[in-house]
């Protein structure tokens, strides 16, 4: 089984690898999946792993489309080289926010985080859309890639993949560890593993900063991938992207490593579907997935065919894939 999983995923890598080259004309629609994925991750860490469930990651995302975008323009460099370094000042400016919100947010529980994340999220858009600077209500145009479309696309192809890949690398390097453990108990009961001595608040103001930290960075290449940045559909976008990296991460079973990446595949695909085949009604189709997703499937995919399937999909199976068995 073990080898069968690895072969899958090295199969899978090729692909991923290929998938400019053999659907050239996709290659757009593929950066976008790669960052599906991304998103999904980041909130599955303190979404799924810890129990938080937060409306507001969407701040850090578009701090770090306005942070990139806005770095770039007023330096004098060229492309590449203001992508770095804007890509960096949104990383600082969105980790900093989420170690200043969070040590104050994150002591809240339950429904009362739920919505004053959300309020986040909400004016967070609305100061967007107040500052002249940064083209308030009207938005900012984001510095445009030096070449053909079609090789801004592989571009920005790669680069999500490279992040959804690191992302993924990185968390499951931490929940093979102390972390892991630590976030499960935060989820399972917080108040035992306060008792137990555990610096609960410290574990999930970490948490949101290392999901600050990536979603700065996919905001800062979604901006310029996109070539427009608006306050409320771009960067601030809580009524789609805030809420679909929840959906995700659900649908494809949150609190697992592998589910928020199956989940983002699936959810972006039937998405396309619907814009394609449904264009007038897929909005009404994503209310029904949604009402599917939470009816249907309240251990996401993962958790389905595991509870269908124990012997080939439990969850020791599922997680010793690319989790070690052993926590350090």
């Amino acid at each position: 089984m073990r080898a069968l999983g690895f072969a899958a995923v090295a199969v899978g890598a090729i692909l991923a690898l290929a998938a400019p080259f053999l659907l050239p004309n996709y290659v757009a629609q593929f950066a976008i999946l790669w960052m599906m994925v991304l998103l999904a991750l980041t909130w599955d860490l303190i979404g799924g792993q810890m129990g938080y469930n937060s409306f507001g990651n969407i701040v850090f995302f578009g701090i770090g489309c306005y942070a990139a975008a806005v770095v770039q323009r007023s330096l004098d460099v060229e492309y590449f080289a203001g992508l770095a370094l804007g890509g960096i000042a949104g990383l600082v400016l969105a980790v900093a926010a989420a170690l200043v919100l969070g040590s104050g947010i994150l002591r809240l529980r339950g429904q009362y985080f739920a919505i004053c994340t959300l309020g986040l999220g909400v004016a967070a858009g609305e100061l967007a859309s107040g500052w002249d600077f940064i083209g308030a209500g009207g938005g900012m145009t984001a510095p445009v890639y030096p070449g053909s479309p079609r090789g801004a696309g592989v571009f920005f192809y790669y680069l999500f993949l490279v992040l959804a890949v690191v992302c993924f690398l990185t968390l499951r390097a931490l929940y093979a560890r102390r972390f892991g453990l630590v976030a499960n108990a935060i989820r399972d009961d917080e108040d035992k593993a306060e008792a137990m001595g555990l610096p609960t608040t410290q574990y999930k103001v970490a948490a949101w900063m290392i999901a600050a930290a990536f979603l700065s960075l996919a905001g800062a290449a979604y901006g310029h991938l996109q070539g427009f940045i608006d306050p409320r559909d771009i960067a601030f976008s809580g009524e789609t992207l805030g809420v679909w990296m929840v959906l995700m991460a659900i649908l494809g079973g949150s609190g697992t490593l592998w589910g928020p990446v199956v989940g983002a595949i699936v959810f972006d695909v039937t998405q396309e579907v619907f814009w394609t085949y449904l264009l007038g009604w897929q909005r009404v189709a994503l209310g029904v997935l949604i009402v599917v997703i939470v009816v249907f499937f309240p251990q996401g995919i993962i958790g389905f065919l595991a509870e269908r399937w124990p012997e080939r999909f439990g969850s020791r199976r599922v997680s010793s894939l690319l989790v070690p068995d052993k926590v350090s």
